[in-house]
């Protein structure tokens, strides 16, 4: 291998000169152990949007190691599909994945304002550090600058349980690259004895086309472990790139040295043959290896539409072509379902969940089906620009009798509203839960505001579109009324049609037809009103309909709003809670149910603001543990 690589080093001197690709990014090189350097010319902040399109589909390379040596397991730390990861990998759905196994991860890579990533989040265990999140939980696929940078508090304030965003390290094909036929670029999380001849045979690319996408040259080659070295691809990896070549055999033994001058001319002879052998040998590797990549060029890539021939999708001819393209840049992200696979996972469509939601189980993995009977083109659009872990990932679809099937992952607890509301008072969130919760919608928004290009807009934020997954995790749905916008401060679009629902819409809307990010900002501080309260946006009684938010702001315009706060919390908390905690809660709702939209708080700010209530109600949870709901003494009763 060293005598090859040797050889592939010489070689590619001459031709030096005519590189295919220009850079690409640049190598990070060894600083990302050094978390106080933040120079962006290393790319140590993220890779840089300079892409020939702002979202593309791309891979990851993660090293199985315990307790993430399953692909769910696996899924779950990247937030990426179990299913499409198994798929690729050829892995069974349990199947526990060799230690140190090379385990491609597809992901949907997109421009998260200046940087290319894609996003995962993580909680603190007992003893992380930003570094140790970044070089040992994440193998290097992240960088501890890049998370002090995107997480925004000191490495000094982290906790256990804590919630941190994990911007993963990806890119999408440059103009230049994309001209050449380069379709995808793998980030690999360089190990130890790496080196740029063996990652590109490895990939069988180019070792100059690595070198270019990566801003490296011959004479500056040297790569380090925990980082991540750029591999460009005409097609998508398989499994074969993740198979290591065992190290090469011994040579044999050398024959005795003889001792008269007739054995010292038998001995020449030996030695002629046996490096005669050896170059034959070479020559036959190179040019078998040649002939492989060449071949390789000619597979047949099937696309992400078609099925094997044994299968039938669901009236693939009746899906518009348009539609089709849109699906196909989505690759392998997106499974296209056979409508009989949807009526068996649903029982012939009786396990409705509501609506037109079902329930169904493909290979023991549950799915929420959402049947549609207009367009679902904007959905599938969205997909193409969105990735985050608190948005509801859609994972397949399908299209028969003039009905769009859209398979989404399930979320087991259901919509946050049948939590607020429920009055049989079987269901019935903590605290903490609910500030987790509103800690959750924040951040999933402020990706779509901040970090999507063009920003977007949800614009109907509810508690019926926010979903709970087992461990009581939010996940944002229903995108079929977003928008996308300037985003820029003081931008907004106009529109004439307003839809929504009552008591969630902002003034500026329901007046003048005012769409900015400040619209969900608004939708959301009534969310977050009903989860302290209890109570729906809008009560209705004998005498006319009740906004609580407007009962909100007048109590906290009183002096005594803390004690009058207590009669305003859900009295199903039965007075766990941190009374000091609550009050600030609502006075960010207050902030966020301003009339004038230029005075509401961004989700940047809200988020940043209820990540240290977060912090601080987890602190508060674990020393009052002695209860199912801990205890929080306050001067004034309930």
């Amino acid at each position: 291998m060293a005598l090859q690589s040797l050889i592939s080093i010489l070689f590619l001197s001459f031709i030096s000169s005519s590189s295919l690709l220009l850079a690409q990014q640049p190598y990070t090189r060894a600083t990302t152990a050094d978390c106080g350097n933040a120079d962006k010319s290393s790319s140590v902040l993220g890779y840089t949007c300079n892409g020939q399109t702002p979202t593309c589909q791309s891979y990851l390379i993660f090293r199985s190691q315990p307790p993430y040596n399953t692909p769910s397991s696996i899924s779950s730390l990247l937030s990426s599909d179990p299913s499409q990861l198994s798929s690729i990998n050829s892995f069974s759905d349990n199947e526990t994945i060799q230690t140190n196994k090379q385990v491609i991860v597809p992901v949907n890579c997109s421009c998260s304002g200046q940087y290319s990533q894609y996003n995962s989040s993580y909680s603190i265990k007992s003893g992380d550090s930003y570094l140790i999140v970044a070089n040992d939980t994440y193998q290097g696929l992240s960088t501890c600058q890049a998370l002090q940078a995107q997480n925004r508090y000191s490495p000094t304030e982290l906790i256990v349980g804590m919630e941190i965003r994990v911007p993963l390290r990806c890119a999408c094909p440059t103009r230049n690259q994309s001209s050449e036929g380069v379709k995808y670029l793998l980030s690999y999380v360089v190990n130890w004895g790496d080196d740029v001849p063996i990652v590109s045979q490895r990939f069988g690319v180019s070792m100059q086309n690595c070198l270019d996408a990566n801003g490296l040259s011959l004479t500056d080659s040297t790569i380090h472990p925990f980082t991540t070295f750029l591999i460009p691809l005409q097609n998508p990896p398989n499994i074969s790139m993740t198979i290591v070549p065992p190290p090469p055999s011994p040579p044999p033994p050398l024959p005795p040295s003889p001792t008269s001058g007739n054995g010292s001319k038998k001995t020449w002879v030996f030695v002629v043959i046996s490096i005669a052998a050896v170059s034959l040998v070479l020559i036959a590797s190179i040019i078998s290896f040649c002939i492989y990549c060449r071949r390789k060029k000619h597979v047949p890539i099937r696309s992400v539409v078609e099925l094997d021939k044994d299968e039938k999708p669901c009236q693939k001819s009746a899906v518009p072509e348009e539609l089709l393209v849109g699906i196909s840049d989505i690759g392998h992200v997106l499974k296209v379902y056979k409508f009989e696979e949807l009526e068996l996972a649903t029982e012939n469509f009786s396990s409705r969940i509501e609506g037109s939601v079902y329930r169904g189980v493909m290979k023991g993995d549950v799915a929420a089906i959402k049947k549609m009977n207009g367009d679902a083109s904007k959905e599938i659009e969205i997909l193409k620009q969105i990735n985050h872990f608190n948005l509801i990932r859609l994972s397949g679809i399908c299209f028969d009798g003039g009905h769009w099937y859209l398979v989404y992952e399930y979320a087991e607890n259901g919509p946050l509203s049948d939590w607020i509301y429920n009055r049989s008072g079987s269901k019935v969130l903590s605290w903490t839960q609910r500030v987790q919760i509103a800690f959750d919608v924040a951040s999933g928004l402020n990706y779509l505001h901040s970090f999507t290009e063009p920003a977007h807009v949800h614009k109907d934020i509810k508690s019926s579109n926010i979903l709970l997954d087992g461990d009581f995790r939010a996940k944002i749905a229903n995108f079929s009324s977003m928008r996308s916008v300037e985003g820029q401060e003081g931008r907004f679009d106009l529109t004439r049609h307003i839809v929504g629902t009552k008591g969630y819409m902002a003034p500026e809307y329901l007046e003048n037809g005012l769409i900015s990010p400040k619209l969900d900002v608004y939708a959301f501080g009534v969310v977050m009103l009903e989860m302290i309260t209890g109570r729906e946006a809008v009560v209705r009684w004998a005498g006319g309909d009740l906004m609580p938010s407007e009962a909100l702001i007048a109590l906290l315009g009183e002096g005594n709003a803390k004690e009058k706060l207590t009669e305003f919390i859900d009295p199903a908390l039965e007075g766990n809670y941190p009374l000091d905690l609550a009050l600030n809660v609502a006075r960010l709702i207050e902030w966020c149910l301003k009339k004038e939209a230029a005075i509401r708080p961004n989700m940047d700010e809200i988020e940043r603001s209820l990540s240290m209530t977060l912090s601080t109600s987890l602190t508060w949870e674990l020393s009052n543990s002695s209860t199912k709901f801990p205890s929080f003494e306050t001067d004034t009763e309930m």
